[in-house]
């Protein structure tokens, strides 16, 4: 698993689906780094509902996610982690890892949009398995570009060292 952290939301409008990217933390694989970008398509409502907790905007009345965090801690769990689980043509699969008041662990079934706004309201760790990251991740293009930057700078460097007198005459 890799240790991933919310980048960006887009909230569509309309027709327009919102959209969700992770980024790996840069400590997120043990021996190595990952590197890339996690999109995950979400709806509308579960956007604003991630955008709300990131923002810690005050709400009237719980919302469905602050009330299942309230009923787990209420009964004496917590809630540990959130994964993203699988990936199926464009559908994520996440789960909930619960640990309850008796000491046992418990996994939970959620949508990726679902398990994002409690990992935010709870501040758990949000991973990703490694395989939905080979089968989903799209470039870091500011690190492709930043590559390309140096590698630039370095054969300039290379070439103004192997200048000499003669190649001015």
């Amino acid at each position: 698993m890799v240790r991933m952290d919310i980048q960006t939301i887009m909230v569509g409008a309309g027709p327009m689906s919102s959209l969700v990217v992770l980024r790996p933390r840069s400590d997120g694989r043990e021996g190595g780094g990952a590197s890339g970008r996690l999109p995950i398509r979400i709806g509308v409502l579960e956007a604003s509902c991630i955008s709300a907790g990131i923002e810690g905007s005050p709400v009237g009345r719980p919302l469905t996610h602050d009330l299942l965090l309230d009923c787990i801690g209420r009964m004496g769990g917590s809630l540990d982690s959130v994964e993203i689980v699988d990936v199926r043509g464009t559908t994520f699969f996440a789960r909930l890892n619960v640990s309850c008041a008796s000491g046992s662990h418990v996994e939970l079934d959620a949508r990726p949009s679902d398990a994002l706004a409690l990992a935010i309201r709870a501040e758990v760790p949000i991973f990703a398995d490694e395989t939905v990251l080979e089968r989903a991740t799209m470039p870091d293009f500011d690190a492709v570009e930043k590559r390309e930057r140096q590698q630039e700078l370095e054969e300039f460097h290379d070439f103004v060292e192997h200048l000499s007198p003669e190649d001015f005459s």
